[in-house]
């Protein structure tokens, strides 16, 4: 069986997560209408922790954030002021229910409520050691090992929140952007001191909330105050900030630059750099790094527009909507037939014949990861009337693992490992392709208030992370 993501040969990131601590009784609601906001970040489950009291709630399932939460199945979370939410998508741990975030904890003198965008290379080490110290586990997800770890070291903190996020957070190696629930009312939004992952605060006369991505802090009436600085931990309780303290320090600030390719929305602000924005002038460095003569325009839906409008404004030839997309057919198919999977490009993209028939046509995608489904838009490109079909990709070449939150996993299926961009255009079916340059992508995302990781163009990560494998945890074994 073929999943979403190998049918449509696009990375994916591991997830959403988004917290709430206001005046009101409404905390549930308003985590739901965030998540809804930054579905495109994980469609694998969703969930949503309350506290109430000294309980915390916990409601999750495998699904879309409409499918798990339903109007019944929304009337069973209490009413909160405090609660945290995640849409997952997975990187490391299986698809199940008992991975969906978030986790809870308990020890001796309190509950915390975990959710977590990122991933702990040295998770499997650290669960060894915990469970050394008596604790359990019962998922394959590094998330709950942070849960169990934080929690444990609060309890050694002796109720110092700081001093116990501090502790248990310089213990992770790799990216992590948290949002916690403590039943004692607190509010704990922490970011990894490279900042891989973004994470944002909002204000609002009822209080605060932390997301993922600003366009939930727009869609539930929050206002934009500022990003959760690299290695900052917040404490928000009863709608009020209470304290802020940047505790972890790392030698270089990396914020994944495919946040700005691909996985956050355009409509987001991360680090200080609008999305679109960042899309936009990747579209233009393009444009000056291959130009050709060409009539018409084109990027491939949704996350080549913004580039391809870019693109047509630095190089004077007309923007046209090449292709009309399904915005009706699904989250994620599983197609048991290779007819099925060849016809799968077609059902969601198709080309409209009158912008492109008797042009040469120059068509903006987001990235080339495997290969797999490029040729398909450009075979039918050609049979739309297409006279020539330029490609021009916003992204670099793929070559080298991540590690650190997107599905990456093996370098031998990345097509730039196995073809020349020159091999890759002929397999595509191409008259020429473009890849923008590593230059070019940081140009374009010049006004970000954070430097980037490029290690999956370059190599260069700025973690060292040894003989880790996000894999270890899942597979039971330790810095192997």
């Amino acid at each position: 069986m073929y999943s979403h993501s190998e049918i449509t040969d696009k990375l994916h990131e591991e997830c959403a997560v988004f917290g709430v601590s206001v005046t009101t009784d409404e905390a549930a609601g308003i985590i739901y209408n965030g998540l809804l906001a930054m579905q495109h970040r994980g469609q694998e489950g969703a969930g949503i922790a309350a506290v109430n009291g000294s309980t915390i709630t916990v409601v999750k399932n495998k699904g879309l954030v409409n499918e798990v939460f339903t109007p019944k199945i929304m009337s069973t979370v209490p009413k909160s002021s405090l609660a945290i939410g995640h849409a997952r998508y997975s990187t490391t741990g299986s698809d199940k229910v008992c991975n969906v975030q978030p986790f809870m904890t308990e020890y001796l003198t309190g509950r915390i409520a975990t959710a977590h965008n990122g991933n702990i290379i040295n998770a499997a080490e650290l669960k060894a050691q915990l469970e050394k110290k008596g604790l359990d586990f019962t998922a394959t997800s590094d998330s709950e090992v942070i849960s169990s770890l934080i929690a444990y070291e609060l309890l050694r903190a002796d109720g110092d929140v700081i001093a116990g996020f501090r502790s248990a957070c310089g213990k992770l190696i790799g990216a992590f952007s948290l949002i916690c629930a403590l039943s004692s009312g607190k509010l704990v939004a922490v970011r990894d001191p490279n900042g891989f992952r973004p994470l944002c605060i909002g204000k609002n006369e009822f209080g605060y909330a932390v997301a993922s991505e600003s366009c939930a802090l727009d869609s539930c009436g929050f206002e934009l105050v500022r990003n959760v600085l690299p290695g900052e931990i917040v404490i928000i309780e009863n709608g009020e900030i209470r304290e802020s303290a940047v505790a972890l320090t790392a030698s270089r600030r990396s914020l994944c630059v495919f946040e700005f390719i691909y996985f956050a929305r355009p409509d987001s602000v991360i680090d200080g750099l609008s999305v679109y924005e960042a899309r936009f002038n990747m579209g233009r460095e393009l444009a000056k790094e291959y130009h050709v003569e060409a009539d018409a325009v084109c990027g491939v839906p949704d996350s080549g527009l913004e580039a391809a409008a870019g693109y047509a404004a630095e190089s004077g030839i007309p923007l046209v909507s090449g292709f009309v997309k399904n915005r009706y057919i699904g989250r994620s198919f599983i197609y048991p037939t290779q007819k099925q999977r060849e016809n799968a490009v077609s059902l969601k993209l198709n080309p409209l014949r009158a912008n492109v028939s008797g042009k040469r046509i120059v068509i903006v995608d987001d990235s080339i990861v495997r290969g797999t489904t490029g040729a398909k838009i450009v075979s039918a490109l050609r049979d739309a009337g297409a006279k020539e079909i330029h490609m021009r990709i916003s992204a670099p070449p793929f070559r080298h693992t991540c590690h650190f939150g997107t599905d990456i996993d093996s370098e031998d299926k990345l097509i730039a490992n196995k073809l020349t961009v020159e091999e890759i255009g002929k397999h595509l079916g191409v008259d020429s392709l473009g890849f923008i340059s590593v230059d070019g992508l940081l140009k374009a995302c010049a006004g970000s208030q954070v430097d980037f990781c490029t290690g999956c163009f370059t190599g260069d990560y700025s973690v060292k992370f040894g003989e880790y494998s996000k894999f270890n945890l899942e597979s039971g074994k330790e810095n192997k």
